[in-house]
């Protein structure tokens, strides 16, 4: 299912993009730094608390390409699907869903994902957690968001977005605690790709944020 179809970036050149961008942003320090919770440079797979809607300030670009890959259909994944579909509404991004059965299906559909070459692959909730734990480090060439959940060790082009209740980290590792259906609210998995695209457009990738 795509909407609004819009320049075609292969991956190779999103990262100096957004290498570009994050080099790029002096005069925006102050967001950037409130974004960052006081840490002045994150170390690989460090956790961050951002200001309240720091987020809100960062650089923005039309015209982003998203494969988004879900592995369920209960409320917390369709909250966070809808709340992508209007963060790409309102930015004239294209996006595609690609949902998958089971764990094998999610590994077909993360190669579908790479082969397309978009500017982003989106994993939507704790379903697709454990395969994206295995195979997005070797396509370090794209770049990976996770939403309502996270990486156990994520690789320098893996991000992920949690808050209290959805903050999954893979199968064999989690508590009951990180996991509360109620917590993915419409304003949750708003905050939650507004956050990530910020994290990313920053080049602040392959860390967890952490929604206050």
């Amino acid at each position: 299912m795509t909407r609004r179809t819009a320049a075609i970036v292969a991956a190779t050149m999103c990262a100096a993009i957004l290498v570009g961008c994050a080099a790029g942003i002096d005069g925006d320090d102050d967001h950037r730094g409130a974004f960052l919770g006081g840490i002045a440079t994150p170390t690989p797979e460090a956790t961050i608390t951002p200001s309240p809607d720091s987020w809100v300030h960062a650089p923005t670009e039309r015209g982003y390409r998203i494969v988004v890959i879900s592995a369920d259909d209960d409320p917390p994944t369709t909250t966070v699907l809808a709340a992508v579909d209007a963060w790409a509404d309102e930015h004239d991004a294209d996006v595609t869903v690609l949902a998958a059965a089971d764990d094998d299906q999610v590994e077909e559909r993360i190669d579908e994902a790479v082969a397309a070459a978009p500017d982003l692959v989106i994993g939507a909730g704790a379903g697709v957690v454990d395969v994206f734990a295995l195979l997005a480090p070797q396509h370090l060439a794209q770049q990976f968001l996770v939403l309502g959940a996270q990486l156990p060790e994520p690789t320098e082009n893996s991000t992920a977005v949690i808050w209290k209740g959805a903050s999954f980290r893979g199968s064999g590792i989690s508590t009951a605690d990180d996991t509360d259906p109620s917590s993915v609210t419409p304003e949750r998995a708003a905050d939650a790709i507004a956050a990530g695209l910020a994290s990313i457009r920053w080049g602040l990738t392959g860390i967890v944020v952490s929604l206050p």
